[in-house]
């Protein structure tokens, strides 16, 4: 099915049409991949359409702007307005919301001054590696790419150029018949998916990579953690070698656009039951509780639009 795009866009300082945000083919970014951005979701909830800890991740886009010295012409105040201003603009009750700040047409070496562009758009998405998986859950694989090395690309900002490393996992993975795949660290210790974070469940607790193991720090990552440890679930950040992923009890990767998606076996090994266990589904009760009211948000994750 062809991409549905959505009426409206918002490109440096306005709400426009979709078609009219263009971009120089000369812009730096698309040469050398000076761009961050936020992957955001705002959901239907009890009480209306909330965008998910939107400042949050906002924060986090100014954060990884300022690691790659890109000057930002917006405010945090700014362009959480923007992306209000855009689900409503397209009248959205839910959606997936890109914004994306880069370097624009100016000059064309790597250190070169040129304007910043910022634009937020946002679509209608359901569950990102396909219908059914968050019930079902997938088949992964080990990918042979690994993750880059500490020192070299800052794993803790989400910039685009960063995710070419994702896109030679995740089209291997696909390429081979997998859902997704998972990276190992320069060190050959797990890492994370091509775009997700993951945890193990060993014995009722949850295990997860911790953020030196050349991995972003998401956000819902952060959020499972938060959930986890308030309802009683145990929770260790630690070193995982690649073979725990065969012996773990259960296995999920976490994101905004992924959420909690059950990962049923790894390589072609069963994780667990081969099918999504206990302990991820109670996880994905105290998520997407949080959006039917069944869970209370006792952080303020849910900003209203």
């Amino acid at each position: 099915m062809a991409q549905q795009y959505p009426p409206y866009i918002w490109h440096n300082g306005a709400i426009k049409p979709w078609a009219d945000a263009t971009v120089h083919v000369m812009a730096h970014a698309l040469h050398y991949g000076s761009s961050v951005f936020e992957g955001i979701r705002c959901y239907e909830t009890d009480k209306g359409p909330a965008i998910f800890r939107l400042t949050d991740h906002n924060k986090r886009l100014l954060h990884s702007a300022k690691i790659y010295d890109i000057a930002l012409p917006y405010s945090l105040d700014d362009i959480n307005a923007a992306c209000r201003a855009v689900v409503k603009a397209n009248a959205f009750k839910q959606c997936y919301l890109r914004p994306v700040a880069f370097r624009g047409l100016g000059g064309f070496g790597l250190s070169a001054q040129t304007p910043t562009d910022v634009a937020v758009a946002c679509w209608d998405m359901g569950a990102y590696l396909g219908a059914g998986v968050l019930e079902q859950g997938i088949d992964a694989c080990v990918s042979s790419w690994q993750r880059f090395a500490p020192n070299t690309i800052p794993a803790g900002a989400k910039a685009g150029g960063n995710y070419l490393s994702g896109q030679l996992i995740a089209r291997e993975a696909r390429r081979l018949g997998f859902g997704e795949g998972i990276a190992l660290a320069s060190t050959g210790l797990l890492s994370e998916g091509a775009g997700e974070n993951l945890f193990l469940v060993f014995d009722g607790a949850l295990h997860t990579t911790p953020v030196s193991a050349a991995l972003l720090n998401g956000i819902t990552r952060n959020t499972l953690i938060t959930l986890a440890r308030t309802h009683g679930i145990d929770v260790v950040e630690r070193d995982i070698p690649r073979e725990y992923l065969y012996l773990c009890d259960e296995l999920f990767m976490c994101g905004t656009a992924a959420e909690i998606t059950p990962i049923r076996s790894v390589d072609g090994k069963p994780v667990g039951a081969g099918k999504p266990g206990p302990v991820t589904q109670r996880m994905q009760q105290l998520f997407f509780g949080l959006f039917d009211g069944s869970t209370a948000d006792r952080w303020g994750w849910l900003e209203a639009l």
